[in-house]
């Protein structure tokens, strides 16, 4: 069995009766939605999604700084900027 990773979770028939009573039932904490009793999505409060994202970014930053500290340094002046 696939586990399931949010504190609630709900099947899509029931999502598609009231999907603002699932909202306001899971109290701010995530919902997976199930199919066929196997997760198919997971509903994530806006607050928690927008970290996701900003969480994301900071990783694709950190990895791109990773990979130009290999490059060669180039001198410059703040004059010449």
């Amino acid at each position: 069995m696939e586990a399931i990773l949010a504190p609630n979770s709900i099947s899509i028939t029931e999502l598609k009766r009231n999907p603002s009573a699932v909202i306001e039932a899971a109290e701010g904490e995530s919902v997976a939605v199930l199919v066929h009793n196997k997760p198919s999505a997971y509903l994530v409060p806006a607050a928690t999604y927008k970290r996701l994202l900003e969480r994301l970014e900071d990783l694709e930053l950190a990895e791109l700084v990773r990979a130009r500290a290999k490059e060669r340094r180039v001198k410059v002046k703040l004059d010449d900027l």
